[in-house]
């Protein structure tokens, strides 16, 4: 009998124990709010909460941008919004494939969930690896998340969701496709990984190129606010100028590197430029940059 209780008294605890991202919405505007994630890689401290999402409250529901890395912190997402406005989530639209952006979705079972075709396809290819890679990492908090793909694909560049019209900017360079969403009504533009703030820009599935294009063409636009996949929201062109800059940099770092014929660790031994000492997580994603981009420009010399 006494196992028995025990075993009851397991279970309790394991249902009231789930992991608290304790997530509080950050309003830009009348209607809008965002998520802001840790600038930290993921961790079983930080429960896979890296990334920022954000969300749009129209006259009759809600718009999500991306639902972060688990179903937990889906969950708690979904109870958050629920705590300002009894409308219901609607629609979703995940920028790109990246876990921290999508693996939210199965908290979802009443929403549409848009991204591109490309995204679909990934999500559906390799959600079930990077699930598998984050329960090594962050344990508890990946329960009971499972891969939930996108069921609308993004064809066009306007949407208009119960009559609440946002822009779908199609771009790729952080991978091979990334949106953009640009809220006219409110002039913010939810940038998603396109954009990094003082914090060192992830380069696993980058064209350094194409990303330097896009960011150039996401500084044309005359908006309020930009939301960042990762850092605090902004109002100035700045940061944009300083992710250009920082790609420039690794880029001619790589080129100039390859033409004298250093190795990997000799690259990473030489000094931070001053203007990215700033910059979150310096050494972790440089490091990841140059191990995974480097050999390619090794073998472009041959």
């Amino acid at each position: 009998m006494k196992s028995l209780i025990f075993f009851f008294c397991l279970i309790s605890y394991g249902f009231s124990n789930d992991f608290d991202y304790k997530l509080k919405p950050i309003k830009l505007a009348e209607n809008s709010y965002y998520f802001y994630g840790k600038e930290e890689y993921f961790s079983k401290e930080n429960g896979g909460d890296i990334a920022n999402s954000s969300f749009i409250i129209t006259n009759n529901s809600v718009i999500l941008i991306d639902t972060g890395s688990s179903k937990l912190y889906g969950e708690q997402v979904k109870k958050q919004i629920e705590k300002i406005t009894d409308k219901p989530i609607k629609y979703i639209l995940n920028t790109h494939h990246h876990p921290d952006h999508f693996l939210g979705n199965s908290a979802f079972s009443n929403s549409d969930i848009y991204a591109s075709e490309f995204t679909k396809n990934e999500i559906e290819t390799n959600g079930d690896l990077y699930i598998v890679n984050l329960v090594n990492i962050i344990h508890e908090a990946m329960n009971k998340t499972k891969v939930k793909a996108p069921n609308q694909i993004l064809t066009t560049k306007d949407l208009n969701f119960d009559g609440y019209k946002l822009k779908v900017l199609y771009f790729d360079g952080h991978t091979q496709s990334d949106i953009a969403i640009y809220d006219e009504n409110t002039k913010i533009l939810y940038a998603s990984d396109l954009v990094f703030y003082k914090r060192t820009l992830a380069t696993p599935h980058a064209n350094l190129d194409k990303w330097i294009k896009s960011l150039k063409e996401l500084e044309k636009i005359n908006y309020s606010i930009l939301v960042p996949g990762h850092g605090i929201s902004f109002t100035t062109k700045e940061p944009i100028k300083e992710n250009i800059a920082y790609l420039e940099f690794l880029q001619n770092t790589l080129k100039n590197s390859a033409k004298e014929g250093l190795d990997i660790y000799e690259i990473l031994n030489k000094p931070i430029p001053k203007e990215f000492e700033s910059f979150t997580m310096f050494s972790e994603e440089f490091e990841r940059s140059v191990i995974n981009l480097y050999p390619s420009y090794e073998k472009d010399l041959k």
